[in-house]
């Protein structure tokens, strides 16, 4: 199998489990704490894989300056793209409870949530394309950590939009969209950096890196902790724990 294709398919496995959360949060009725929890954990895992995944693996080819500036700009492009969409109506769209404004309420809000949902996935697509490159496979970590980040926001997401009343094509429609979105991210992020020199590859992931920590930073520890409160650190702490744990033991 080519490297590619590799990656295409374990960008679309990650991404399958936001149409997993979404059939979960439209069909069952979970308990808000529950989801809340798992998003928190989710948000530990995520942060472990940076810190131990990417960021360290970025410095390490591409030196710390290079890093850095990478770091920054992710970030810096995340939160001003988030904010955008955010006047238009995605500032909750993680939320499973009666914060997401229907179409109604706010005319295109459902396309802003939409993008909005697509562009907290495509960085970590873009890792993972960009993880197969070294012929070792794709980082167990990273992938764990993105398919456990996709459950709750896929179920939260898809219970708000239910709450904003969404239709079921509308929502399915959305994160089956998505989820091929984040193979065919993963796809060409392996396929036109295969080659690539080191220091670039260093840099990319080092932005989206950037990017996914405000992510986190924003949208997953916020949601998590209108429902966990004081748990929220120590659920997040166990899921730091855990993919740390599952890194060094790769």
């Amino acid at each position: 199998m080519t490297v590619w294709l590799e990656a295409g398919l374990w960008g679309l496995l990650a991404g399958s489990a936001l149409l997993l959360g979404a059939a979960a949060g439209w069909w069952l009725a979970i308990p808000p704490a529950v989801v809340a929890g798992v998003m928190a954990f989710g948000a530990g895992v995520l942060v472990s894989a940076l810190a131990f995944e990417l960021v360290d693996e970025a410095e390490r080819t591409g030196g710390l300056l290079a890093t850095s500036l990478g770091f920054l700009v992710g970030a810096c492009a995340y939160v001003v793209a988030n904010e955008l969409l955010s006047r238009r109506g995605a500032r909750h769209r993680k939320r499973s409870g009666p914060h997401q404004p229907s179409e109604h309420e706010a005319k295109g809000s459902g396309a802003a949530i939409a993008i909005g949902a697509l562009l907290d996935g495509i960085p970590e697509s873009v890792v993972l394309g960009l993880s197969v490159l070294g012929g070792g496979g794709v980082g167990v970590t990273v992938l764990a950590a993105v398919f456990i980040s996709n459950i709750p926001e896929g179920l939260s997401s898809a219970a708000g939009m239910k709450r904003a009343g969404r239709s079921a094509g509308y929502v399915f429609g959305v994160w089956a969209g998505i989820t091929l979105a984040c193979g065919g991210a993963a796809l060409l992020g392996s396929l036109l950096l295969d080659g690539a020199p080191a220091a670039t590859i260093a840099v990319i992931t080092a932005v989206a890196a950037g990017g996914i920590l405000a992510m986190v930073a924003d949208t997953m520890i916020p949601e998590a902790f209108q429902r966990t409160h004081v748990l929220t650190g120590l659920i997040t702490t166990v899921g730091f724990l855990t993919a740390f744990t599952l890194q060094r033991w790769g």
